[in-house]
């Protein structure tokens, strides 16, 4: 099934495209990879281990799984031009005890799944990070080759 098809079948609609916060683009294609730049929940702000739980974490992750879907969507058009899911590095904004950031960071991962099936299952690294920008509380960027 196509990554397309499946979307619809799920019932999951992809957020608007939100712009750079910084002197940077969304995305840069070098020959079949597409570099994401890193992405967040929106405007939600807080530390996993004090504001929210391991729970929350995982759907901030999902979400912002949802907005580097939008990326890619914007940058080829279909998300049926991802061949594969190379690498995914998950950030967690975390109390320094907090160990959970793996658990957090399926989130994205189980979405990417959802979506492109075994083209979904992907290399990644789940770290814990003192601050991230605005105090958002995960940050996720995925490099991906297309077609």
């Amino acid at each position: 099934m196509s990554a397309e098809q499946r979307l619809r079948e799920l019932g999951i609609e992809l957020p608007a495209l939100s712009a750079p916060v910084a002197n940077y683009v969304n995305a840069v294609r070098s020959g079949t990879l597409l570099f994401l730049a890193g992405k967040g929940p929106g405007a939600v702000r807080g530390k996993l281990g004090r504001e929210f739980s391991v729970e929350d974490g995982y759907r901030h992750a999902r979400a912002t799984g949802l907005a580097l879907l939008a990326v890619m969507k914007a940058e080829l058009g279909s998300l049926d031009r991802v061949k594969r899911v190379v690498k995914v590095l998950g950030m967690v904004n975390a109390v320094p005890e907090f160990g959970e950031q793996p658990q957090v960071i399926n989130g994205c991962s189980d979405l990417f799944v959802e979506v492109f099936g075994e083209r979904g299952r992907h290399a990644r690294s789940a770290v814990g990070m003192g601050s991230l920008p605005n105090g958002i509380p995960v940050e996720i960027e995925a490099i991906v080759e297309v077609e």
